[in-house]
């Protein structure tokens, strides 16, 4: 009869090789997913200066404080849209965002932040269920109509959000900011919460899956993106 300390052993040989072998494959799934994300982002991403015109950018949400400051991050991107607009790069900012809670609003404090910033009232129009990537990308086609934009976002985030738009059909290309990489520790956990997310994206693309439609929308009357968007 084995001695229990070589069935523990045993045991605990298993457990390691079965763990490894688990780590393994994620570590491939994800790495696969990486890698059709990046092909099919490629060719697609640009400076500000280089980027076409396009009628609508599309600026992503990221945290808001209680205040309702946008974070170092989301803000950078607002800057980024707010640019391409005075530019004349693009003609509106659909802004989406998580609006899940009452108390928590993304799109709002982004509308806000960009109006100050002066660009007209008119010209930035909320999404209140942009509660992902691909929430929003789904939502600016199905729900307002966009057929052409520029994605605005961090470097890191870009690959994933243009890969996402133009696998649903959307025409889409990207801006990246890189103004907020000095955050070191939130840019690398960022980057590496993008590269797991990756795999989401894919799934979400592979069961077409259906975010939530309707009411969350507000498109001021003046500033009907699908009128802009052929």
């Amino acid at each position: 009869m084995p001695r229990p300390s070589t069935v523990l052993s045993t045991a605990l040989r298993g457990s390691a090789r079965a763990t490894l072998g688990a780590a393994v494959s994620s570590a491939a799934v994800v790495a696969l997913a990486t890698a059709v994300v990046r092909v099919k982002a490629a060719g697609h991403l640009f400076s500000p200066a280089t980027v076409a015109a396009a009628p609508v950018a599309l600026a992503l949400g990221a945290q808001v404080y209680p205040d309702g400051t946008p974070s170092s991050f989301l803000a950078a991107r607002l800057d980024l849209a707010r640019l391409l607009f005075q530019d004349g790069t693009v003609e509106l900012i659909l802004v989406s965002g998580d609006h899940g809670a009452k108390e928590y609003n993304e799109p709002a404090a982004m509308r806000r932040y960009l109006i100050a910033a002066g660009v007209p009232a008119d010209r930035v129009v909320c999404d209140y269920a942009g509660f992902d990537t691909y929430d929003s990308c789904y939502r600016a086609r199905t729900v307002f109509g966009v057929q052409k934009m520029i994605i605005v976002s961090q470097s890191y985030h870009l690959p994933r959000a243009v890969a996402t738009a133009r696998l649903l059909g959307i025409d889409a290309s990207g801006v990246g900011d890189d103004t907020v990489r000095c955050a070191k520790r939130a840019w690398l956990k960022g980057w590496a919460r993008d590269q797991v997310a990756c795999v989401k994206t894919m799934m979400d693309l592979l069961t077409s899956r259906t975010p939530m439609l309707g009411d969350h929308a507000d498109a001021a009357p003046s500033s009907d993106v699908s009128a802009d968007t052929g």
